[in-house]
């Protein structure tokens, strides 16, 4: 059965993937940066004598046609940059980069896609259509390599029927991956804001304009568009992380800056929110005397999951895993650029299990103790294997 010759690949290579693995956590590149990254993928690719064409600087795609006859074309996708994050974990493959770290498993991503490509490599002569792999730069920096790569044809010559994606997950435990149809990741925007006024002693507030309190009328004032404007059935989160004022216990400034993110589920609402919130913002600002920049930096659209090909992807999942071992996943506020690829075509992304409780993996994604089992990539390999030759009728 195909099944159990993929399941058999995947174990065989197991060892191989991890010393892949091992290599891009240990060499670490930030967004837009990954060239060594890229240079190790081309490297392996070139073992295997896989045809593949740089895209958008660092992006790799490769390509793998099956010697059997067959149309159709399925797309599977890594993400390879990390994050500006100094590592705590004292491994022997901790970051050389010091201050870069592989925290979000993009490090596993990209093993994985090179796993998977080793093994659809070895049964190219039982399958029939054509697989794409799409090695990605960017994910976690605007405005996305998965924006640029799409902009300069990855979904074309040829065009993919589906795009497959998978992220790392330590909240679910090794072996397992979670699945949810639909509308499953938030878009977000970026607020930048300076809230200007005039500055002077805090003894005499009659003389000066204050911005600070002129900020702290918006802040509070701003969650009124989610808790009043937005649809309470539609998700709407708006967040601010950094305010700055830079005065003194009796200085007042002549502005404060402030940052933040906005993030919901709905294009339409997504659009008329900016629009109220700058308008809110600029309203209070003037009201009271100052002024208010209000900027706005659209990031990654929402992610959704096509119903009928993640029904199928997940079915695939749990005739490979076992159906015990695929869980619901719940609508998560956080973003991700794959959301590029869900737009513009049918798209399944699922959550890869890496977590292990007794060997103490357990740190979240965008930590300094981020890490994984690597026995996850065994499964990470094969599954997705699996799905793309399923997938294409085999």
């Amino acid at each position: 059965m195909l099944k159990d010759k993929i399941q058999k690949l995947a174990k065989q290579n197991l060892s191989s993937n991890i010393a892949n693995r091992r290599h891009l956590h240990s060499n670490p590149e930030l967004s837009f940066h990954e060239y060594q990254t890229s240079a190790f993928v081309k490297s392996k690719l070139d073992e295997m004598n896989i045809s593949y064409s740089a895209m958008a600087d660092t992006g790799v795609v490769a390509i793998l046609k099956g010697n059997k006859p067959g149309d159709g074309v399925v797309a599977l996708r890594g993400d390879m940059d990390a994050l500006p994050i100094l590592e705590a974990n004292d491994v022997p493959y901790k970051s050389k980069n010091e201050g870069v770290m592989h925290a979000c498993g993009h490090d596993v991503h990209t093993s994985s896609l090179l796993g998977t490509a080793t093994i659809l490599n070895e049964l190219k002569d039982e399958f029939g259509g054509t697989i794409k792999f799409i090695f990605q730069p960017a994910e976690e920096k605007l405005p996305g390599g998965a924006s640029l790569m799409i902009k300069e044809g990855v979904l074309e010559n040829p065009k993919p029927q589906a795009v497959i994606g998978q992220h790392v997950m330590p909240l679910i435990e090794t072996g397992k991956v979670g699945f949810r149809a639909g509308k499953y990741m938030a878009s977000t925007d970026e607020i930048y804001v300076t809230v200007k006024g005039r500055g002077g002693h805090g003894a005499q507030p009659q003389q000066n304009i204050d911005p600070v309190l002129i900020t702290a009328h918006i802040l509070v004032a701003l969650q009124q568009i989610v808790s009043r404007a937005a649809d309470p059935k539609l998700p709407t989160v708006l967040s601010f992380g950094k305010v700055i004022a830079n005065g003194a216990t009796n200085v007042i400034p002549n502005e404060v800056y402030l940052e933040g993110t906005f993030r919901t589920m709905d294009e339409e609402w997504r659009a008329e929110a900016h629009k109220r919130m700058k308008k809110m913002a600029e309203g209070i600002a003037e009201s009271m005397g100052g002024s208010c920049d209000f900027k706005i930096m659209n990031g990654y659209p929402f992610l959704i999951n096509e119903e009928k090909l993640t029904a199928e992807v997940r079915a695939f999942a749990e005739d490979y895993l076992g159906k015990e071992n695929v869980v619901d996943l719940d609508i998560w506020m956080a973003a991700e650029d794959f959301a590029y690829f869900t737009q513009a075509a049918d798209a399944c992304f699922y959550r890869l299990g890496t977590r292990n409780e007794e060997r103490g993996i357990t740190s979240s994604v965008h930590t300094p103790t981020f890490d994984i089992d690597e026995s996850a990539l065994e499964t990470s390999t094969g599954l997705m294997a699996y799905i793309a030759l399923k997938r294409l009728g085999n």
